[in-house]
């Protein structure tokens, strides 16, 4: 008989977060696969559990893949972890999966921890949908683009963000999608545990003050929400055409002010672009 393959979330920070199942899941597996062994052992250690482990990370994954599964395939009970949460989400373990399925082997699924889920239910923004997509690209010119590519989704927008560029990535989402409700979930289930919640803007001059630290998870409300800012609920009642021409009687140049208004409206600047041109060709029909 074929072993099993057991994907088992662990603490993302408070170690009273594990579940009973897990804890007798890796007691009883053969082996244990691990993104970092030392940091699983810790883990181990801390609730008396004796078991061999080997490590199975974006480095290795390939081969190691096709060496588990072997292993699986001889009747081996592995159980995979990563160093905190559930596999696979923003962590080492698809091939694993992959390849277990592909050979008729078992894989069950022991839930628990999960940054994303945390924080979605702690943030205030809507639940019903989301849409998570791990962590944005590091260089600004692809962050900017994946960003866009979300401008106009109807579900709340989940993000793993590393602290040193959360800064630029919330002015990135500012510039992309508009000043739209935001939340950074910091440090969950640990001590230093916060939520910054407010619009884009009130978050950057936020973090602005301070020095973020951490594990971080982001969080944009969609478009359209009616969480969204005052701001943008007042530049409803006002044509895009008319916010544009008082914001160049302020001092602005025409294509700044266009970009302002879309932020006050939480929209894309490409999308107020087709707003205004739409109101033009209406007052120009009249």
């Amino acid at each position: 008989m074929t072993g099993t393959l057991y994907l088992v979330a662990t603490p993302i920070g408070n170690l009273e977060d594990i579940t009973l199942r897990a804890l007798r899941v890796l007691r009883e597996v053969d082996l244990i696969a691990c993104e970092d062994t030392r940091r699983t052992k810790k883990l181990l250690t801390h609730f008396n559990i004796s078991k061999p482990t080997v490590s199975y990370h974006e480095h290795n994954e390939r081969a190691r893949a096709v060496e588990l599964a072997a292993k699986l395939e001889a009747g081996a009970q592995i159980a995979l972890v990563t160093d905190a949460g559930t596999p696979l989400l923003s962590d080492p373990g698809h091939r694993i999966v992959e390849e277990a399925i592909k050979r008729g082997i078992s894989v069950m699924p022991v839930p628990g921890p999960s940054a994303v889920v945390a924080a979605l239910a702690a943030s205030g923004l809507p639940t019903s949908e989301f849409l998570f997509a791990g962590f944005l690209p590091s260089k600004q010119t692809a962050r900017r683009a994946r960003l866009s590519e979300f401008a106009s989704a109807r579900s709340t927008l989940v993000f793993y963000e590393a602290p040193h560029r959360i800064e630029a990535t919330l002015r990135d989402a500012l510039d992309a999608m508009g000043d739209r409700q935001s939340v950074i979930a910091r440090e969950l289930t640990k001590i230093h545990e916060e939520f910054l919640r407010g619009s884009l803007s009130e978050l950057i001059e936020e973090i602005a003050r301070r020095v973020i630290r951490g594990e971080i998870v982001l969080l944009i409300s969609p478009i359209g929400d009616d969480t969204c800012s005052a701001s943008s609920q007042r530049a409803e009642h006002s044509s895009i055409a008319e916010d544009v021409e008082r914001l160049i009687a302020e001092g602005l140049d025409r294509k700044s002010a266009l970009k302002r208004a879309a932020r006050l409206r939480g929209i894309t600047k490409s999308k107020a672009y087709r707003l205004l041109l739409a109101q033009s060709e209406e007052t120009d029909g009249e």
